[in-house]
């Protein structure tokens, strides 16, 4: 049986890839950093010597890092750049110290890399990352590139994507929760932004084709090729939602060198792995509304039944 094992697999993406890859057939487990359950290995990737231990004893036939330090706006810099890119070395270096050579290893870059990149941005395009997080993302890749030789690797750089069970910390649940949640109001940052998003079930889709796919040494963008902007959004939860609110631009909200509009192109992504799933995000908003609808009932089922 093919096994897979994902670092961050308690996390938002890793909980749909983990689902993606036990429906085809997967023997799966994963790293969390406390509380495992079942399959899952309390790992620190900041820790060689906990990364060879994991590694010998799972020794997965297929790898998905996802564990990073992912929130643009994380006060935490100098744990950035620990986890992003030492993690991410220790990671390998624990493959070639244990003698383990997996058949595939996935690795999730970002799209941040390319800054504030004009147009459609393809893999060609020079990084020229514009804040922490895709700067801690860009040095990880020059540094795993020079593995590419050693072990089957293919890097991605997903673009936006979202669906149920993103923290609020990101943008699209954020407008999600204030419109399900009937809010009078709410406080964004810079409204002219556009970005390329894609629903996690794709992405995770996409991540299973990878890891299946004939080829290594390999830079890939994960994008819809579709830009929305911020006012795009609202609008589009707004007649999910059937909901009116206010919006205000909060100053505080505007981060410094703002990526103005950010959107790729997915030509190679379908030379790699043609026929990939699509879903509009017309229709992820729709089931991210409804999920929330439902849970906000079942809160008030509980709670009228807890009073009587």
């Amino acid at each position: 049986m093919r096994s897979a094992f994902i670092t961050g697999i308690s996390g938002f993406t890793g909980a749909y890839l983990r689902d993606e890859l036990m429906r085809a057939g997967y023997d799966v487990s994963g790293s969390v950093l406390s509380d495992p359950g079942p399959g899952e290995h309390v790992l620190d990737i900041t820790s060689l010597e906990q990364c060879r231990h994991v590694i010998d004893v799972v020794r997965p036939s297929h790898i998905v890092h996802l564990a990073a330090s992912s929130f643009v706006a994380d006060d935490d810099k100098i744990d950035m750049y620990r986890v992003n890119v030492m993690g991410t070395l220790n990671l390998l270096q624990a493959c070639a110290d244990t003698g383990h050579r997996p058949e595939k290893i996935v690795i999730a870059s970002s799209a941040n890399v390319y800054g504030n990149t004009p147009g459609t941005v393809d893999e060609s395009m020079t990084p020229a990352p514009v804040n922490h997080y895709g700067a801690s993302k860009a040095a990880m890749e020059h540094l795993v590139r020079t593995w590419f030789d050693r072990l089957p690797i293919i890097i991605t750089r997903p673009f936006n994507y979202t669906g149920c069970g993103q923290s609020e910390r990101f943008l699209v649940p954020k407008i999600v929760a204030s419109f399900v949640q009937k809010r009078s109001f709410i406080e964004l940052g810079n409204l002219d932004v556009a970005r390329d998003f894609s629903d996690v079930r794709e992405v995770a889709y996409i991540y299973r084709a990878l890891l299946e796919a004939d080829a290594a040494g390999e830079v890939v963008n994960v994008c819809s090729e579709r830009p929305y902007t911020l006012q795009e959004v609202i609008e589009t939860v707004r007649k999910v939602s059937g909901h009116e609110l206010e919006i205000r631009v909060n100053s505080q909200f505007v981060r410094a060198n703002e990526v103005s509009v950010l959107v790729g192109s997915a030509a190679k992504l379908r030379r790699l792995v043609p026929g990939t799933m699509s879903i509009a995000f017309a229709d992820t908003v729709e089931w991210m509304v409804r999920r929330g609808v439902d849970a906000a009932a079942d809160g008030m089922v509980a709670q009228t039944s807890l009073h009587g």
